[in-house]
């Protein structure tokens, strides 16, 4: 019996993150391959209190918006709740997929991951 994540898109995402060879990669590759049950989820309350203004943080699962975000950052993630989207988008930050990061920064300098 198969294990580990079904999504098309997810597995696409986590072949693709293991062939850059980046240790960053290799760690957000390795947190999305779990199951969803475990996955992480993180509030924006937690992104405010772990960044600090122009930082790019990674979140290897799904990012709601409970909390406040108070700082312009750029947030890439798997999934975004609509709620969360609206108040990056309030902040002035950015909400993009971790392909888009990828392309943006393949040697994964300067991200953080949060979860």
């Amino acid at each position: 019996m198969k294990r580990g994540p079904t999504n098309i898109q997810l597995i696409k995402l986590i072949n693709e993150l293991k062939k850059l060879k980046k240790p960053i990669w290799k760690r957000v590759a390795s947190d999305l391959e779990r199951p969803r049950r475990i996955r992480r989820i993180v509030n924006l309350s937690r992104i405010n209190r772990y960044t600090k203004d122009g930082d790019v943080v990674v979140v290897p699962g799904k990012v709601l918006g409970d909390g406040i975000l108070e700082k312009k950052i750029e947030i890439a993630a798997f999934q975004f709740s609509q709620s969360a989207k609206e108040k990056i988008k309030l902040s002035g930050s950015s909400a993009i997929s971790i392909q888009e990061l990828i392309k943006k920064n393949p040697e994964g300098k300067g991200v953080k991951i949060i979860g």
